[in-house]
């Protein structure tokens, strides 16, 4: 097995996307409540995810790797469609379901997403770039099979409840993701070539592991603080905390 089948393997397994939550999503149990949370609360990925991935490639040295990242934050920004950029079908799909953008831009994150946003800016900008590249593939590696769940859930909830719902963000994201995919490979492939060498040292690997494995601890968090808002807790009021980046 090559050091990629490895960590692609490792990804798969990953509580980030083998968790009671998202087994729940995917057979659409969400009460109207736990949909507008995870609404809300997935789109302060949605709208920081290009600025995190900008610190990424602005410390990235291989100039081959900052040509796979750029094509991912291409395509994050719309490929060149204002329209198609990512942030402004997730606010459709947020408006489809009467949930407003400005009160959602607005309103605190829950500390788990909190958790989750700072730690991939941490990891993206970190000056390691092995770690940083892992932190990378762990989430692109990671993103069909979460729309996998993600998508089957939805699609049973506007066949039930909510027949207005836009889902264009999620099922153009998931065509856009075995390009993703590859790009990332290509970038480790790149990094080894930039050291002349054919696979990553031990303390690359290392390095590269520990970036892959803290993003998705990061993201299961995510998903556990939303699990976690069941009950009289959802929908209350969250601790301090404002939606915007620390640096």
């Amino acid at each position: 097995m090559t050091f990629h089948q490895e960590m692609r393997r490792l990804v798969l397994e990953h509580g980030a996307i083998n968790n009671s939550y998202l087994h729940r999503f995917r057979s659409g149990d969400l009460t109207d409540q736990e949909i507008k949370e995870f609404a809300t609360e997935f789109y302060n990925f949605v709208r920081f995810f290009p600025q995190i991935l900008v610190t990424q490639l602005v410390n990235t040295e291989n100039e081959q790797i900052a040509d796979e990242l750029t094509k991912v934050l291409y395509s994050e920004l719309g490929g060149g469609e204002a329209g198609r950029r990512h942030e402004v079908l997730y606010r459709d799909f947020l408006r489809s379901l009467g949930i407003d953008v400005h009160e959602t831009m607005t309103r605190p994150m829950l500390p788990s997403t909190r958790a989750y946003i700072e730690g991939m800016e941490q990891l993206y900008s970190d000056s390691n770039h092995s770690k940083a590249l892992g932190a990378s593939f762990g989430l692109e590696n990671m993103a069909i099979t979460m729309w996998d769940h993600l998508i089957p859930g939805l699609t049973h909830l506007r066949s039930s409840r909510y027949p207005a719902m836009d889902m264009t963000y999620f099922t153009f994201h998931r065509e856009l993701e075995q390009s993703h995919e590859d790009a990332l490979e290509h970038a480790v492939q790149a990094m080894n070539e930039g050291v002349g060498q054919a696979t990553l040292s031990f303390q690359q690997q290392q390095d590269f592991r520990q970036g892959m494995t803290a993003v998705l601890d990061y993201l299961e968090g995510f998903w556990m603080g939303l699990e976690h808002r069941t009950g009289d807790n959802v929908g209350k009021p969250t601790q301090d905390g404002v939606t915007t980046m620390v640096t």
